[in-house]
């Protein structure tokens, strides 16, 4: 009988794993919902100002004598310092969300110093960080808490620096990399170079455009037009991240709600047989006693 309630403690315990899966499922489910609006929204508006930007260097670079000459819009060649900014999530139960993130940085590092170009590592995501952390790979700059909780300000304030080096000749290019919401179902990994920034021509108006700059203005309004380009890049990212997040552990909780209550069937059934046999072999001690007596 030792047996039986053993089996049974495990059968319970089980099942109140499958109940808070169950319940982590919903919970993912409605977050995913709001992030997802919140996402579309955001895509919008980091599309109108990518146009706005490659509209505005599109012109000048067009019109002006020499186009542009801005270290913003230059492309290096042979980069000797890169720094990558890389978004993993604050917590885990997601399935192989974050191991993407970090698999495709790993990868980078190793291409890059075949290059002999160094990689500063900026990480917003504790799983980022304590990975790294953990390999004694070293990290810039990290960031948690932002990652489950994006907000504007905070993002601005994140790649600050990584634009400043940039823009004194300390790096020669940012790449930003996140796991981004494809649908409920799939994420995908994205890589996006955000320095030195390329001019999608396929974005521009030319001369039927509404953007209209002073020419004495034109290298200031780039410049700020560029910085608001980044911060709300990276901003978009956290969301679309957190979105992907969300949609992970989504399936992942599904998943082990539906291998919980497989286990829960497999020991439901050997509790039974387990029970069947014991109650036999109370039967035939009963007969063999009886049988005894005569």
């Amino acid at each position: 009988m030792a047996n039986l309630k053993e089996i049974s403690r495990k059968i319970k315990s089980v099942k109140n794993t499958q109940k808070t899966t169950r319940a982590m499922k919903l919970v993912s489910t409605a977050k995913l919902r709001r992030t997802e609006q919140l996402a579309k929204q955001s895509q919008a508006y980091a599309t109108k100002i990518n146009t706005v930007l490659s509209d505005i260097a599109y012109k000048i670079n067009k019109y002006r004598d020499g186009g542009i000459d801005n270290r913003l819009f230059n492309k290096i060649d042979n980069p000797k310092t890169i720094d990558i900014i890389f978004i993993t999530a604050d917590k885990g139960l997601c399935g192989g969300f974050n191991l993407q993130t970090i698999k495709t940085v790993n990868n980078l590092l190793v291409k890059y110093k075949k290059q002999d170009t160094k990689v500063r590592l900026r990480a917003i995501g504790r799983k980022g960080v304590d990975y790294f952390t953990f390999k004694e790979i070293e990290l810039l700059d990290s960031k948690v808490g932002l990652s489950s909780s994006p907000n504007y300000e905070l993002a601005a304030l994140s790649v600050k620096d990584a634009i400043d080096d940039f823009s004194n000749d300390v790096t020669d290019g940012v790449i930003l990399i996140h796991n981004g919401f494809k649908n409920m179902l799939t994420q995908e990994l994205r890589i996006r170079e955000l320095l030195p920034v390329q001019i999608d021509s396929s974005n521009t108006v030319d001369n039927d455009s509404m953007v209209e700059i002073e020419p004495e203005d034109d290298e200031t309004v780039l410049e700020q037009l560029v910085q608001k380009y980044i911060e709300f890049n990276l901003y978009y990212a956290l969301i679309d991240s957190l979105a992907a997040e969300h949609s992970a552990r989504m399936q992942a909780m599904d998943a082990a709600t539906t291998n919980a209550k497989e286990r829960a069937n497999e020991l439901t059934l050997q509790y039974n047989k387990v029970r069947q046999e014991a109650i036999t072999t109370e039967l035939i001690e009963i007969i063999s006693g009886v049988e005894s007596l005569k």
